[in-house]
């Protein structure tokens, strides 16, 4: 007896270590690959009037960052506040891909919470989030106005995430 729950004590240690290790070093599964791509032709359901959002927006602005999210996602809490400061930066444009949720949930979120997106589209079966090479959410990916790839962050945006983010966009 107490050979088993010793050893389920240590299972579940063990579990949490590699949780908090991955936390740590949660970019660490930012595709490398994906960087300095040139992302060609993606379109989006748009999310009210279901008009659709394709890659010729990221060309309005000199930065885009598109966000997966959905109302259920509790990072996609916290790093919320982080997407309405970026919003404030007139160089960058946000893109909301609301991922497989209700629409009246999603709705309410940003009613709650304030809408940082210039565009919100819908994701409804999760095939979109498939294209852009997202795992979970929340997920984003930093691009230039040429549509090129310059950065993915896996999980949520946090303060040092932000930083990061500003000092890429008044820099180049």
């Amino acid at each position: 007896m107490k050979i088993k729950i010793t050893l389920s004590f240590g299972i579940i240690a063990f579990i949490l270590i590699l949780f908090f290790l991955g936390l740590s070093n949660k970019n660490q599964y930012e595709t490398i690959e994906m960087i300095g791509k040139k992302i060609n032709n993606f379109e989006l359901s748009g999310f009210k009037d279901e008009a659709k959002i394709n890659t010729s927006v990221i060309s309005k602005s000199n930065f885009t960052l598109i966000n997966f999210w959905a109302s259920w996602c509790v990072p996609c809490r916290k790093e919320h506040k982080f997407l309405l400061l970026l919003n404030k930066n007139t160089k960058i444009q946000i893109i909301g891909v609301n991922f497989k949720d209700k629409k009246n949930n999603a709705l309410k979120f940003l009613k709650e919470l304030g809408n940082p997106y210039k565009y919100l589209a819908r994701d409804k079966d999760g095939r979109a989030s498939i294209t852009f090479g997202i795992y979970g959410i929340p997920e984003s990916i930093l691009f230039d106005k040429n549509s090129k790839i310059i950065k993915k962050f896996v999980g949520p945006i946090n303060n040092a995430d932000y930083k990061k983010i500003l000092t890429i966009i008044e820099n180049k």
